[in-house]
């Protein structure tokens, strides 16, 4: 099932539905799915606008010698994105019942253009190839040589123009998938009629951290490890060159990080053999998306993996550093394949929704008031305590062990969607692939592959949220 977390949750093909207002004829003209608002769609969407905003910027502090038809196409995007993200964030839901093949011309069209806007960013790497052409200039100016590159009005301007469009760059290519994933769930419910109160879930629980104790703790380490790593290399990577040990830690987190979540996939897959929970065998076309977008995305990393593999092993595979990204691609492929296992095997598992214990309820609707003093107050926090190493106990070990693997494997994959996200590309800087393949090949890579790859984890982590739920 596709989760609560992310943009593809509330599009799917939930079962339930509840009728918006009827035309003359006397039948919906929409039928509209519950679940939550499309925020991955919002925030996403958001960052692409001001992406173009400090490309607007770029090229405006560059417009001596620039032509002022490039202002145009930041303009034109920027009214596109804004009035797709409202639409998209108002209607992903709906499944429309008059002017069918209207609307799905529309929605194909629709879903074409933002494919031609993923392809232009996977592939247009001129506003890169400014970017470092200027830099270069600046330290030949420096050294005293003239250029006739182009450059900047204001240096200091144009330094945070380009470093907001290096880091929101990714966020593009993002959208554009996001928007493509929810435009075809769109096209595929028009003109279908759902039946009320059909394979809906009126009994399941919310999310609660149930039943995990060291997952979690094991899931936080990961998370913080990651954010100094994150951090490390973002403050040197704003200087001009970056260091080689910076690179090493980094590699070497993954390293750390990657077999540990193997191990626990595989584990999960085991302790889903050993379930006496039957598997669900009825087709539903909301798991068999879920499924293909997962191995569909798992393609991105994978691949950027493979082509670094080559590039090792044809040149220096014996130096520390590039024995680190060879077995940190290696063990990349390895996580993707048991994580998707472990997945696949969950969401095919018939959830076992668990009732609250009663007694536990009770005491905490009794404790909902405030209490004025610290005491009353630790009290509290004794009681809650109590009430999760009861529930804790109460779990057989097959499903507390689910549960603990669920956990950490959501941390894990939150910290590795958060670290290519927001700007840390190594994969790029270090230079090792950008020397074998060439500039131009080995971004059209990276830029193929990277934001495949925090689609995956984005994911991931609702598929994972499924799995801990229905343990």
């Amino acid at each position: 099932m596709l989760s609560k977390a992310e943009v593809l949750a509330s599009t799917a093909f939930l079962p339930a539905a509840e009728e918006r207002p009827t035309g003359p004829e006397g039948w919906a003209a929409f039928l509209r799915a519950p679940g939550p608002q499309c925020g991955s769609l919002v925030l996403f969407g958001s960052c692409t606008i001001c992406l173009n905003v400090f490309r607007m910027g770029y090229d405006v502090s560059h417009i001596h010698c620039k032509s002022e038809v490039e202002l145009i196409f930041p303009v034109i995007e920027i009214i596109f994105m804004s009035v797709q993200t409202w639409v998209l964030w108002r209607h992903c839901k709906d499944c429309v019942q008059v002017q069918t093949n209207f609307t799905r011309c529309g929605l194909m069209l629709t879903l074409a253009t933002n494919l031609l806007l993923w392809i232009l960013a996977v592939t247009n790497d001129s506003m890169h190839q400014e970017i470092e052409a200027e830099l270069d200039a600046l330290m030949e100016k420096f050294s005293g040589n003239e250029t006739n590159t182009c450059m900047c009005l204001n240096a200091t301007v144009c330094e945070v123009f380009q470093k907001g469009y290096l880091m929101l760059y990714p966020f593009s290519t993002e959208y554009c998938l996001i928007c493509c994933a929810v435009l075809f769930v769109m096209w595929k419910n028009v003109g279908r009629r759902l039946a009320a109160h059909s394979g809906a879930h009126p009994n399941r629980p919310p999310f609660r951290l149930h039943g995990a104790i060291f997952g979690p703790l094991l899931g936080l380490l990961a998370l913080v490890a990651g954010v100094c790593v994150f951090v490390l290399f973002q403050i040197e990577a704003s200087g001009p060159d970056i260091a080689r040990q910076y690179f090493t830690l980094y590699y070497a987190f993954y390293v750390v990080v990657l077999p540990t979540m193997s191990l626990a996939c595989l584990a999960g897959t085991i302790m889903h053999r050993l379930e006496e929970r039957e598997l669900d065998t009825l087709k539903n076309p909301t798991r068999s998306l879920d499924v293909v977008l997962l191995m569909g995305a798992a393609l991105g990393q994978m691949g950027i993996a493979y082509f670094s593999i080559v590039a090792i092993v044809a040149t220096q595979p014996h130096e520390l550093l590039n024995q680190l990204i060879l077995a940190y691609s290696l063990l990349l492929i390895l996580q993707h394949i048991t994580q998707n296992l472990f997945i696949i095997e969950g969401l095919h598992r018939r959830p076992l929704w668990e009732p609250v214990l009663p007694d536990v309820m009770g005491k905490q609707d009794a404790e909902l008031p405030r209490r004025g003093s610290l005491r009353d107050l630790g009290q509290d926090l004794r009681r809650a305590s109590r009430a999760y190493i009861h529930s804790y106990s109460h779990l057989n070990w097959k499903r507390r062990m689910l549960k603990e693997i669920s956990l950490f494997l959501i941390l894990c994959n939150i910290t590795l969607w958060m670290m290519p996200a927001f700007g840390i590309h190594p994969e790029f800087e270090n230079g090792l692939e950008k020397d074998f393949y060439g500039y131009r090949t080995w971004f059209t890579i990276v830029n193929f592959g990277l934001p495949l790859g925090v689609f995956y984890r984005m994911h991931s982590v609702g598929g994972l949220v499924e799995v801990y739920l229905g343990a």
